[in-house]
Parts: structure tokens; C-alpha cells; sequence
């Protein structure tokens, strides 16, 4: 029997009780071991739990009980998470996490310590939620140099856009709705302004290319500003507006890394990733695209891989896993201004047609987009690839002469 510790009765807490305690069997021949919950850490009371008598709200108790081999840590936030999972590390205990807040921030440094004491720091609910994307990475196609991993990697937002670009919802109304539905917080900033997606990334990032990235590395932008106007100019385009977080490497070794709303086209893998669905694409030199698809969230879903890491830190208490990635660097990130991208800008000017010739001598040969009902002064185009920092430093020349810089979004190019 391997006795275990659960930190953290919430969403995600209970619903690795409720799996571990509704699946015994199936998990006990998987495990080759009977896993045993020892101890619930939480502040709170919960008298009706059959697991009642295992509660504690003393994280002394499990640090110092050397029969729990296996901490899962359900919590979120980095305090007092960190420090928790840190000090579990350190006294010879497997961890267990889907705290992407916990892994994207600190993430190098824990992989390091669970080396160093032979145990195993495991964390694939931390991104995909129930989608397996940190296993298949690490082991399925390690054989390939990943090119690129690009992905939609936040439910709240592919809802709000979903309903914004099929039934013609407001930004504010499809938000409301993703609210009440339990799709998103009271405090949404996390989701709309792409912390969540960053941080998601940040981690698939250092798996893939072997070291940290930090979420104050990756230029950020949520989809606050995108309007219907610029729904129905994509749909011209021909394509759909996703918010995309993306990393691939440079030909000088650095990576260049995103989170943004991306135009993305219809033929494109990850257009039709609709609602509260999620989509990781890896482009492998090997593979080619492989694209892994599901529900990001939710309780039982995300409970489910917390409890597929419980198995694999119990089938390998003798012998450590190899999940690692170094400490990276300031430099190591390139500035995404010096990324080379075509961009969708939309304007209003008195004269749209004039202000679009004068765009065609500024940035070349340009793409206008037409729609029918648009605003007879706005205007939309499309700019040739440029390196980001050229696009940006010829818009104030266009405001120059009258236009008014409504929204600017970034090209796919998969």
C-alpha cells in the first residue's frame, strides 16, 4: 500500500478523491500498488465527506509523516503552494501538481530539487487539463526537434470567441454568458487578458526546447479589444479570430515566443477548436503536425490526469522518472517585435479609400477586406510580412494623416 496526501479540497481536489475512491480497482491493478489517502489538507470543514477523519489543516503533519511517498498539490496560486510543494521535494516526497501557475513560475527549480533527492515532479494537469500534451511530448515524440507549438489553450476565451464569431455576441454579452455558465471567474482577468494561456505556453515551451521560460518573457495581449467588426472582417478574410499562445525557435538558437488573437484561417487545424475546447498543435521535424484536442478543464477531467501522475510517481518511487528542463536566461527569449508576421489592421478615416492608398505606399503591396455591412469610414488591410517593429513604426505615418488605429492582429501561419 502507498499512502498519499492531497492538498487542496476545491474543484479539482475533490474530484482526484472522488476518482481514486470510485476507481480503486481498476487504479490498484494499474498502480500494481493499493493507493491509499492519508491525509486532506484544507483549511475548511467537510463533516459529510465518507473521508472526513482524514482531513487536517496542519501541512506540518504530512511533511513529517514518513509513510506518504506522494503529495498531490491542488491548490493553485504559488503561496503557499511553493513553498509547500518545495519542502515535500526536499524531505524525499513525489509531487504531484496541476498548478500551471506553480510550474510556469517555478518550474526549473523544482524539477531540479526532485532530481537531486531521486523523487519525481509531475505535472500533466497543468496545462491541458484532461488532454494528455506534457507525457506524449516528453516521451512520444521525443525523438523529434519540435519546430513549433502553437495552440489554443484557454476554454474561457475560445467560448466568448466561439459565440462572438457564430451568433453574432458582443465581447461583454458572450463574457456574461461564459459567467454564468461557470466558465469563467467573477474576476475574469486572468482568462481575457492571456495570463492563463502564457503561462500554459511558458510551460510547453521549456518542455519542448529543454529550458525555463518565464511568463514575463512572453509578450501577452488578451481579447478585450476585439470587436464583431473585426469577427466579420476575419470571416472575409477567410478565417477566425483565436487566441493563440505559440513558441518555436530561431535560426540563432533563442526562442520567439506569443500569447495573442491571431486571424486564423479555416483550413487551419485549430479553426474549428470551438467553445470551451482545447487544441495544441506540435510541429515535429519527424511527425509532421500532431494536434491534441479536448476539454482543458473541469473538475473530473483535469482530476483524471492529476491521478494518471499519481500512478506513474507510484509505479516509479524507485525509480525517477526523467522529466527535466535547465533554468533559462534573460536572453533566451527573443523580442517578438522582431518577429516577421503579416498584420490586420482596421482604421477609421473621413476617406478610407485614400487612407488605404496611402497605407499600399507605406507598407507595399497591401490586402483590403470588403464587408458588407461595414462602417462607411472603416477600413481594414492586410500588410505584407514585415518584421513586427517595421509595421509598428509605420502607423504613426498613417495617423498622420488622418487615421484613426481601431485594432491590430497578428497572421497565423499554420
Amino acid at each position: 500500500m502507498v499512502k498519499i496526501a492531497i492538498m487542496g479540497h476545491g474543484t479539482v481536489g475533490s474530484g482526484v478523491v472522488e476518482v481514486l475512491t470510485t476507481h480503486v480497482s481498476s487504479i490498484t491493478k494499474r498502480a500494481n500498488e493499493e493507493i491509499r489517502i492519508q491525509y486532506i489538507l484544507d483549511l475548511r470543514d467537510f463533516p459529510d465527506s465518507p473521508l472526513a477523519d482524514r482531513f487536517t489543516k496542519s501541512f506540518d503533519v504530512i511533511l513529517n509523516d514518513p509513510e506518504i511517498l506522494v503529495v498531490v498539490e491542488v491548490m493553485g496560486g504559488l503561496h503557499p503552494a511553493y513553498d509547500y510543494v518545495k519542502q515535500c521535494l526536499e524531505s524525499g516526497k513525489s509531487v504531484v501538481t496541476s498548478n500551471k501557475e506553480l510550474v510556469a513560475a517555478k518550474g526549473a527549480e523544482l524539477l531540479r530539487i526532485a532530481q537531486e533527492k531521486n523523487v519525481n515532479f509531475l505535472f500533466e494537469a497543468s496545462v491541458g487539463g484532461g488532454i494528455p500534451i506534457i507525457r506524449p511530448m516528453s516521451q512520444c515524440l521525443a525523438a523529434n526537434d519540435v519546430i513549433e507549438v502553437a495552440g489554443i489553450l484557454n476554454g474561457t476565451t475560445n467560448f466568448i470567441l466561439t459565440k462572438m464569431i457564430n451568433e453574432d455576441m458582443s465581447f461583454e454579452d458572450a463574457l456574461a454568458l461564459a459567467q454564468k455558465l461557470g466558465y469563467a471567474e467573477r474576476n475574469p482577468a486572468a482568462d481575457i487578458e492571456g495570463h492563463d494561456a502564457c503561462r500554459k505556453i511558458c510551460i510547453l515551451a521549456s518542455l519542448a526546447y529543454g529550458k525555463h521560460v518565464y511568463p514575463d518573457q512572453v509578450h501577452t495581449e488578451g481579447i478585450t479589444n476585439i470587436t464583431l467588426s473585426d469577427v466579420k472582417y476575419a470571416d472575409a478574410w477567410g478565417g477566425v479570430i483565436k487566441l493563440i499562445g505559440q513558441v518555436s525557435k530561431t535560426s540563432d538558437g533563442r526562442l520567439q515566443s506569443i500569447v495573442c488573437p491571431m486571424l486564423i484561417p479555416r483550413d487551419s487545424q485549430l479553426a474549428n477548436v470551438d467553445d470551451v475546447f482545447n487544441g495544441i498543435m506540435v510541429r515535429g521535424d519527424a511527425t509532421g503536425d500532431v494536434v491534441f484536442y479536448g476539454k482543458g478543464a473541469g473538475k473530473l477531467p483535469t482530476a483524471s490526469a492529476v491521478v494518471a501522475d499519481v500512478i506513474d510517481c507510484v509505479k516509479h518511487l524507485k525509480a525517477r522518472k526523467y522529466l527535466f528542463w535547465e533554468d533559462g536566461s534573460k536572453e533566451y527569449v527573443a523580442d517578438y517585435l522582431d518577429n516577421e508576421v503579416a498584420m490586420y489592421i482596421r482604421f477609421k478615416a473621413a476617406n478610407p479609400d485614400e487612407l488605404c492608398r496611402a497605407a499600399e505606399k507605406e507598407f507595399g503591396e497591401i490586402t483590403r477586406l470588403l464587408r458588407r455591412d461595414a462602417e462607411p469610414d472603416e477600413a481594414a488591410i492586410i500588410t505584407p510580412v514585415l518584421a513586427e517593429r517595421e509595421i509598428r513604426a509605420k502607423l504613426p505615418a498613417l495617423e498622420a494623416q488622418g487615421a484613426e488605429i481601431l485594432n491590430t492582429i497578428r497572421l497565423s501561419d499554420f
